[in-house]
């Protein structure tokens, strides 16, 4: 007995210290944290409970049977955050660095199952080369058993990728298809192919960083949703972001009790919109003002930045939050900020989020690059996403709401369950100058004219009152009861139930 404890005491001491103290070193000396630091981090103290501890990889070909580290370079188990629930791997760096192997892949798999079983959620901390070379095809049918989960997971548990070091290669797929991806500046990237490979087949010389670093994914491409400063950040935001999320699909997101009151009203927001309707303002103080606490989680804030999406509470229930930016491209709807916002507009669907828009479109965004790049499509994209969403709907319309952007932005027309406007809203097919341009266009060389017919337009359009009249609008609320009105339209449709048509999947315009 005393021999197994000893032996047992030796498996765990190798499995703990993983590549080596040097190795472990070598991460520290990158400004990066060991995969069991991570984890210690991450979850509550002293909650982890690990599994597959001695797992070891069944490569015999080139030189690999010589060479076996316990755990095989990936750290699974269970733990809570916050006493809630949580799955977590987390890939080893210093272990064939952090290479995908069939029995790391397995370890990954059984961690998925489990976390659907239970229905919990699941984050990956990532920092590994890739496939491991040596198993050859093996490996890459280790990431496809992955990918395959991430996908029967996708909508049933949240599923998050936090990136702490490379990923690379088939590697990045698997993140892409979890609901969230976080990264960390100069110590994380993400690429199909590397800066080699690009040069040889492109002949364009680009570093790591430029190529697929923190800044580039969450500014250029869209592929991450924040990035943090280091390993530490990372894992305490981490920590206050997972506060949002439900377990699973048939839990509602956690409720807080709440220190602001709901009927709270703000006489600030009444001089929000400037008198000038070409002047911006800044819609996230219309959030912070209306939010708990002003306490809002915005994601991807450095990408399409002519949208705001993010989470937040009102009366203690979270909320996924959409609104146009009039202070970039007057908020105008383009390419990027459709997609940004349709796939967020789903994520909250699939996790029964209550979706709260705040509108100021003056339309989507005209041009060659928008219609070459398919703004048609794209755009479609946020408005099936609306359209399908039977989560309760909010809408508030501060100011422009123009032409099929109207539409879009969940509208009465799309089973918006409660649509209010602010007393500034303008709500019509377009703004007026150019509705005047095209119905009066024979009138054109006569400027008084046209500047009469544009004041009549305005008259009549510049309001919210013509789509009240017709039932478009439920109300016209003042700005400084915003928050208010929604907290109370939140608690009628506390137990809304609403069933799209059985059908094993829609097919998105993607």
């Amino acid at each position: 007995m005393h021999d197994i404890i000893r032996q047992l005491a030796e498996k765990r001491g190798a499995a703990y210290l993983g590549g080596g103290q040097k190795r472990i070193d070598s991460q520290h000396a990158k400004g990066k944290l060991s995969a069991r630091e991570r984890i210690e981090l991450l979850l509550d103290n002293g909650s982890f409970e690990e599994w597959d501890m001695f797992k070891e990889h069944r490569c015999t070909d080139f030189g690999m049977a010589d060479q076996s580290v316990p755990g095989d370079g990936v750290v699974i188990g269970y733990g809570t955050i916050n006493g809630r629930l949580m799955f977590v791997f987390s890939q080893d760096f210093t272990v064939f660095g952090g290479s995908l192997s069939e029995s790391h892949a397995e370890k990954i798999c059984k961690l998925m199952d489990h976390a659907m079983k239970v229905g919990a959620p699941l984050i990956g901390l990532n920092d590994s080369g890739g496939a491991r070379i040596q198993e050859g095809v093996a490996s890459l049918g280790g990431y496809a058993d992955v990918f395959q989960r991430n996908v029967m997971a996708s909508g049933v548990i949240p599923q998050i990728s936090l990136i702490m070091g490379p990923c690379a290669g088939g590697a990045v797929y698997s993140p892409a298809m979890t609901d969230f991806i976080f990264m960390v500046k100069d110590s994380s990237y993400m690429f199909v192919t590397g800066p080699e490979v690009v040069k040889t087949v492109t002949h364009e010389d680009v570093t790591a960083e430029e190529l697929g670093g923190a800044v580039s994914h969450t500014s250029k491409s869209g592929v991450a949703d924040l990035a943090f400063e280091n390993d530490v950040e990372a894992l305490m935001i981490m920590r206050r972001f997972l506060g949002f999320l439900p377990a699973n699909n048939r839990e509602k997101p956690p409720r807080l009790p709440a220190q602001d009151p709901a009927e709270r009203l703000d006489f600030s927001l009444d001089t929000l919109v400037p008198d000038n309707p070409n002047k911006p303002y800044d819609i996230k103080e219309l959030i912070l003002k209306t939010v708990d606490d002003g306490d809002f989680f915005e994601l991807q804030p450095d990408f399409a930045k002519n949208i705001v999406i993010g989470f937040g509470r009102m009366d203690g229930s979270p909320v996924g939050i959409v609104a146009n930016q009039p202070l970039v491209m007057a908020g105008c709807l383009d390419i990027k900020s459709s997609t940004k916002a349709a796939r967020f507009v789903r994520f909250c669907d699939a996790f029964n989020f209550p979706v709260v828009t705040f509108v100021d479109v003056p339309g989507f965004m005209p041009g060659t690059a928008q219609e070459y790049g398919g703004i048609i499509k794209h755009g479609a994209k946020l408005l099936y996403a609306y359209a399908e969403c039977t989560v309760p709907k909010i809408t508030v319309i501060t100011r422009k709401a123009y032409g099929g952007a109207y539409d879009v932005m969940s509208s009465k027309h799309l089973r918006g369950d409660v649509n209010f406007a602010w007393p500034s809203a303008e709500i019509a097919v377009m703004g007026p100058k150019g509705a005047v341009e095209i119905i009066f266009r024979e009138e054109k060389g006569d400027p008084a004219k046209l500047a009469q017919r544009e004041a009549e337009y305005k008259a009549k359009f510049a309001n919210p009152f013509v789509a009240g009249a017709r039932g478009f609008i439920d109300d016209v609320i003042m700005p400084n009861e915003t928050r208010k009105r929604i907290c109370r339209s939140l608690a009628m449709l506390r137990d809304k139930k609403l069933e799209n048509p059985w059908r094993k999947h829609g097919n998105i315009p993607l």
